[in-house]
């Protein structure tokens, strides 16, 4: 690849927007439970685009205004009754549209706006001679979203019909959908669960939300079997682990797929320091996340790869995560580095001990045998 190639940055301030509900919204725990509003709050992606101005790397990104999702695209993946159910309730605000995926006043318009931004940014690596990456900062996010209701704060599935566009109107042939957010991707993993269009890899935390889900036996059905991966690991797992996971794992079969699109639900929720999950990923650890499947982009893809937020909950810690990532994809370096790394000192995230190294050994075996894959 050539050093000249460019990194798309899709955000807008309607993001930040979006109202994903108080706590008061929720069925309360407890009657002793004081209301503390959602965790999903804008602030830890405002944060992102505030540290790239500030770090002077902004400037070297192509900033691309998203353009909202048509009806028509939405229903690439999710049905009509969703689709009309959002659109109500964004007229009064403030009901679930599924299972903990509040609809604020003004959040369909949003929400599309979120889809439109990850087609945009499919349709701008795709089709541009010298824009090969990008990174879409949207809210709310998608991964969870099925095609009949909204969950985990998701309400439309941004990285699934952003994958529908590339297969239905961009003819890729295709697509790896890597998920390293710290929780299963299920409504991605739904979408594609019998098309051997798209390999859907996920690693997560194991028997973290959504309950259930996330299996390492799920390995899609019919045309699609053999394409789908979940990589459940431990708590505690952190930079060894995930790069070891990379190393057996995700890299053979990327290897063996040859994707000519590569899309990440790249979620910060498993940052050692987050609040909904308990990993031990550091800022650096998402740096080597991005660099390795950056090193894939390049050799299958003609570097065509796209990163899009999905979770992650410490607003201080979130930043830099997102900034170590697309440092790497648009290959420049600032003078940022992890404020917070000292606190991780005496902890195992860079030692890949016994019991972390059985389990992914585990997963590795079981796919080999099930379906001859590694």
């Amino acid at each position: 690849m050539t050093s000249n190639l460019k990194t798309a940055f899709i955000c807008d301030e309607s993001y930040f927007w979006h109202n994903a509900g108080g706590g008061a919204l929720y069925e309360p725990a407890s009657k002793y439970v004081e209301e503390n509003g959602s965790i999903e709050t804008p602030q830890s992606k405002r944060r992102v685009k505030n540290l790239l101005e500030k770090s002077g790397l902004m400037e070297k990104l192509v900033q691309i205004k998203p353009v909202p999702a048509t009806d028509t695209q939405l229903a690439y993946y999710h049905t009509e009754r969703h689709i009309e159910n959002v659109r109500r309730i964004s007229e009064v605000g403030g009901e679930d549209c599924g299972d903990s995926a509040i609809v604020g006043k003004g959040s369909f318009e949003i929400a599309k706006l979120a889809v439109g931004g990850a087609i945009e940014a499919v349709k701008t690596v795709m089709g541009s001679d010298d824009v090969r990456t990008a990174y879409v900062l949207a809210r709310p996010p998608g991964h969870h979203a099925a095609a009949d209701m909204g969950n985990g704060f998701c309400i439309f599935n941004n990285i699934a019909i952003a994958a529908k566009y590339a297969q239905n109107v961009l003819g890729v042939k295709r697509i790896l959908i890597l998920d390293w957010d710290a929780h299963h991707g299920n409504g991605t993993e739904d979408a594609f669960y019998e098309d051997d269009g798209v390999l859907f890899i996920s690693l997560h935390q194991e028997l973290l939300e959504p309950r259930n889900r996330g299996y390492k036996e799920d390995t899609g059905k019919g045309a699609g079997k053999g394409f789908n991966f979940n990589i459940p690991l431990d708590a505690g797992s952190g930079d060894a682990v995930y790069e070891y996971a990379f190393e057996q794992i995700v890299i053979p079969l990327a290897d063996n797929y040859r994707p000519e699109l590569i899309l990440v639900s790249a979620g910060q929720d498993g940052s050692i320091f987050d609040p909904l999950a308990r990993l031990m990923l550091s800022a650096e650890g998402y740096r080597s996340m991005a660099k390795t499947v950056k090193s894939l982009a390049d050799k299958h893809s003609e570097g065509r790869m796209v990163c899009l937020h999905e979770g992650g909950y410490c607003p201080v810690y979130v930043p830099f995560c997102s900034h170590a990532i697309i440092e790497e994809l648009c290959g420049q370096k600032t003078d940022v580095s992890d404020p917070f790394i000292y606190a991780m000192a005496g902890t195992p995230y860079k030692r890949l001990l016994s019991h972390q190294k059985a389990k992914v050994d585990d997963i590795k075996s079981f796919f080999k045998k099930d379906g001859g894959a590694l």
